[in-house]
């Protein structure tokens, strides 16, 4: 199957009509996004949206042998006029099957929003997902058992948990082609919007563009390895967080452990359990090597490495400075020295989190200085072993390793 994307942005479109926001500033030429309609092999057309008939003739395709026309979602705003010659548009009920004339077959698949996703398979035997804006599917039961989809085309940035779904029932493989459509103001297009779709396994492309579906596309290289950096409230977990959530399960080592008689710390915990998946599993635990040396284990995330160092210093009786001349400073070595080791070593996918230092104030006690200065030698230590290196400043991601 041959799909030529007229538009990839929202229905409202991306600059939105009259909004001033920094995101919208900067969605001009090749940036800018008409809304997300769909032309498959020239017969059926997936969304009608304003300005199609002059979309495809931009992409060089014409609309005139479009034999079907189907919604996926709800249109506010004033009715879309049908162009001349183009058939009435409609939408198929969930479950149900519905036969081109072209030779496509198409089969609606529920969703747990208002809307309409459709698997289209192409007269070669090709398979297509396309869901709609804001759409994850309602189940997965009909997706299980059948071989994965060669394309999904799904809102990737609004819904990532849906890629969830759709790789922990298979209908997601390896070699699925994942593109992002529906694209936001939310997020700032370019490099950012491309580092967060990679970040998912996906990819954005701009308007006009046709892919083959079932034809090799090199998918978005998602690093094994990733550490986050930041200062406080930063913004450094939440991104660590958003590079994973396109995973059907994933493992959250919290290092913090608990503070009695803190409820303000505990309400700062509550806060990081309450915006993570329900599927992910969280363990508390500053036992970090034996989680990176499980192979078969799902991605890891480790959150963070200060509060591990702190751990480990603890253990190590580096706060004392006789202790530390005497014993500490090696024992600590030593522990910092196999958690490097672990992380050069593991096949997982994991992504670490850790406070950048050293740019504020210099700490007043020997004890604050010598953590200062051993947090810094773990980044570092860290960040060699890492692909994939980013630095969190005032909520905005600036990528040190790439």
């Amino acid at each position: 199957m041959e799909l030529t994307l007229l538009g990839t942005g929202t229905p409202e479109g991306l600059p939105r009509p009259g909004c001033p926001c920094a995101a919208c500033a900067v969605s001009v030429g090749t940036r800018s996004r008409a809304a997300t309609s769909v032309l498959v092999d020239g017969a059926l057309l997936l969304d009608l949206t304003p300005g199609a008939v002059l979309a495809g003739a931009r992409a060089g395709h014409s609309l005139a042998g479009v034999r079907q026309v189907l919604l996926t979602h709800p249109h506010d705003g004033p009715p879309v006029e049908l162009p001349p010659g183009l058939p009435a548009a409609g939408r198929v009920p969930d479950g149900r099957e519905l036969s081109v004339i072209s030779g496509h077959r198409v089969r609606a698949v529920p969703m747990d929003a208002p809307g309409t996703g459709y698997e289209v398979t192409g007269p070669d035997g090709s398979r297509l997902l396309y869901l709609p804006p804001g759409g994850a599917p309602g189940g997965t039961n009909g997706l299980v058992g059948q071989r994965p989809y060669d394309m999904v085309l799904a809102d990737v940035q609004g819904r990532p948990e849906a890629l969830a779904r759709l790789r922990a029932s298979g209908a997601i493989g390896p070699a699925t082609d994942v593109i992002a459509v529906h694209l936001d103001h939310d997020t700032p297009p370019g490099a950012e919007s491309e580092r967060r779709c990679a970040a998912a396994g996906a990819r954005t492309v701009p308007d006009g563009t046709t892919v083959l579906v079932g034809a090799y596309h090199p998918g978005p290289d998602v690093p094994r390895r990733t550490l986050v950096l930041g200062g406080a409230r930063s913004g450094k977990s939440y991104e660590a967080e958003r590079r994973l959530d396109s995973f059907p399960e994933v493992v959250y080592a919290a290092t913090s452990g608990t503070r009695d008689g803190d409820p303000e710390w505990d309400r700062r915990i509550g806060l990081h359990r309450e915006r993570r998946p329900g599927a992910w599993r969280t363990v508390e635990t500053c036992e970090l090597v034996p989680l990176l040396a499980d192979s078969a284990g799902p991605p890891l995330l480790i959150d963070c490495l200060a509060l591990w160092l702190t751990d480990a210093m603890d253990r190590a009786g580096a706060w004392d400075d006789a202790v530390w001349a005497e014993r500490g400073r090696k024992e600590l070595a030593e522990r910092t020295a196999s958690l490097v080791a672990a992380v050069r070593a593991t096949r997982r996918t994991v992504v670490l989190v850790s406070n950048e230092v050293g740019a504020g104030v210099v700490p007043a006690t020997a004890s604050g200085r010598r953590f200062r200065d051993e947090l810094g030698r773990l980044n570092a230590a860290v960040a060699a072993e890492c692909e994939h290196v980013l630095l969190l400043v005032a909520g905005q991601a600036v990528v040190l390793k790439d």
